[in-house]
């Protein structure tokens, strides 16, 4: 798997907050896109510029104190969270300064964990199929390991 090593974030909920919003690339708010049923305790944005797996822009998670809504911040990639959005692979990068510590890699599990089962919630609510699911994070350094080395 690669990953860029830095990326330029739109950012779309600061940490703590609960609402997402669809942004432009002017940082205009847009639409409310999802209500999270506990405060996010991570910042939560994407780059616009590039789309995702999912084909909407490439989601990220950003590490570290509460960011501005609507504002850009350049940020090192140090992991990324696997996940599925009804059918589809919607993996999100984690970005942050230094290396993905445990206690971070557990609070992006226990986040996720909730995240998807709202999320699958809602996904029925919509009429939408497939899979929904939080299959784990990878570190930078697990990403770029070779296939034998990885746990």
């Amino acid at each position: 798997m690669s990953l860029p090593e830095r990326v330029d974030v739109l950012i779309e909920v600061p940490k703590g907050g609960f609402v997402k919003r669809e942004l432009d690339e002017v940082g205009a708010k847009g639409r409310i896109d999802f209500i999270s049923p506990v405060p996010c305790p991570f910042n939560y944005g994407c780059v616009p510029e590039v789309p995702g797996q999912d084909g909407d822009p490439l989601d990220v998670v950003v590490l570290g104190p509460r960011l501005k809504a609507g504002q850009r911040y350049d940020r090192q990639v140090v992991g990324v969270v696997r996940f599925w959005d009804a059918g589809k692979v919607d993996d999100k990068l984690v970005a942050g300064e230094g290396t993905l510590s445990e206690g971070q890699r557990r609070s992006l599990h226990r986040f996720f964990r909730v995240y998807a089962l709202a999320r699958g919630v809602l996904n029925m609510r919509k009429g939408l199929s497939g899979r929904t699911e939080f299959l784990g994070v990878i570190t930078r350094e697990e990403a770029t390991a070779p296939w034998r080395n990885r746990r």
